[in-house]
C-alpha cells in the first residue's frame, strides 16, 4: 500500500495495480506493489502524473490507448478530480490529447512529428551541452560513465527494450547538469518525454547499436577533454541521426501495417 500526502497534507492511501485496463475496470489480478513507502510532500494530482508519465515512456501504456478516468482512479484508490487534473497536466507535457466527449488517449507521433521533435532536442541540447561542459565535475562525468556502462549492457537484453530510452536520456542528462539551469533541463525533459517513447523502438527495428554506443563513448570523451565545438558536433549528429532513421523506420512500419489489415479485411478478397 503507498501512502501519499493531498494538497491538504492529508494521507491517503493509493495501491497501484500492475494490470490494470487503462480503457475499462482494473483487472483481477492487480496486486498491491510489494512495498509501502512515503512520498512526502506531493499531491495526488503529481503522484497519478507521475506514474501514469512513467508508464507512457516506457510504452507499457502504447500510443492511441484510451485513458479511462474511473479505472485509474480506481486503481489508484482515488477520486476522479487529481486523475482528471493529472491528464490535464499530461495533455500540457504532449503526452495525452484530450479530446472533447471521448476523454483521454496517449498521443501517437507521425513520421513528420518525430522529425520535428528532434530538430528541436537538436537546438536545444547543442546550446545546453555548450553551456555545461565547463561547469561539469568529476562526479558528474563519473555519473555519465556509469550511466553510459549499463545502458551498453541493457542493450546487449532485447527484454529490456522499455529502459533503452530511460537510460539514453539520463546519460544525456548526466552531460547537461553542469549548466545548473533547472528551467532550460525542464524544457528539454518536457521534449525528451515524447521522443523517450521512441528511442527503444528505433534501436531496435534498425539495430544500430555500434553506431550508438560508439557515438556516446566519444561524445564523453569530448566533453571531458572540455571540446566544446567538437561535443557539440557529435552530440547534433547523434540526434539529427536518430531522427532521421527513426522517421523512416516508423513510416515503413505504420505503411506495413496499413497494408496488413487491407489486405486482411473482407473487403480485399472479394
Amino acid at each position: 500500500m503507498w501512502r501519499m500526502y493531498g494538497p491538504a497534507g492529508e494521507v491517503e492511501s493509493v495501491r497501484p495495480g500492475y494490470n490494470m485496463r487503462y480503457n475499462g475496470a482494473p483487472t483481477a489480478n492487480s496486486q498491491p506493489a510489494p512495498k509501502s513507502f512515503v512520498i512526502p510532500r506531493q499531491s495526488l494530482t503529481s503522484a497519478v502524473a507521475d506514474q501514469l508519465r512513467d508508464r507512457i515512456i516506457r510504452s507499457e501504456i502504447p500510443e492511441d490507448t484510451q485513458l479511462n478516468q474511473g479505472a485509474i482512479a480506481a486503481e489508484f484508490q482515488v477520486s476522479r478530480i487529481p486523475v482528471r487534473e493529472a491528464l490535464r497536466q499530461l495533455e500540457s507535457e504532449g503526452l495525452i490529447t484530450i479530446v472533447q466527449h471521448h476523454g483521454a488517449v496517449v498521443s501517437s507521433l507521425s513520421p513528420d512529428d518525430i522529425e520535428e521533435l528532434f530538430e528541436i532536442r537538436v537546438l536545444l541540447e547543442c546550446e545546453v551541452l555548450k553551456r555545461s561542459i565547463p561547469g561539469l565535475t568529476e562526479s558528474d562525468l563519473a555519473h555519465a560513465e556509469a550511466i553510459r556502462v549499463e545502458y551498453e549492457r541493457e542493450l546487449s537484453r532485447p527484454e529490456h527494450i522499455s529502459e533503452w530510452g530511460r537510460l539514453n536520456w539520463e546519460f544525456h542528462s548526466a552531460l547537461y547538469s553542469g549548466t545548473r539551469s533547472p528551467h532550460f533541463m525542464s524544457i528539454i525533459r518536457n521534449v525528451n518525454n515524447n521522443a523517450v517513447r521512441y528511442t527503444g523502438l528505433q534501436l531496435y527495428l534498425t539495430r544500430d547499436f555500434d553506431r550508438a554506443k560508439e557515438e556516446h563513448r566519444k561524445l564523453l570523451e569530448l566533453c571531458r577533454a572540455r571540446d566544446v565545438i567538437g561535443a557539440c558536433y557529435i552530440l547534433q549528429q547523434h540526434i539529427k541521426h536518430a531522427g532521421q532513421s527513426l522517421k523512416q523506420v516508423l513510416r515503413e512500419a505504420r505503411a506495413g501495417a496499413t497494408t496488413s489489415q487491407t489486405a486482411d479485411s473482407p473487403v480485399s478478397r472479394r
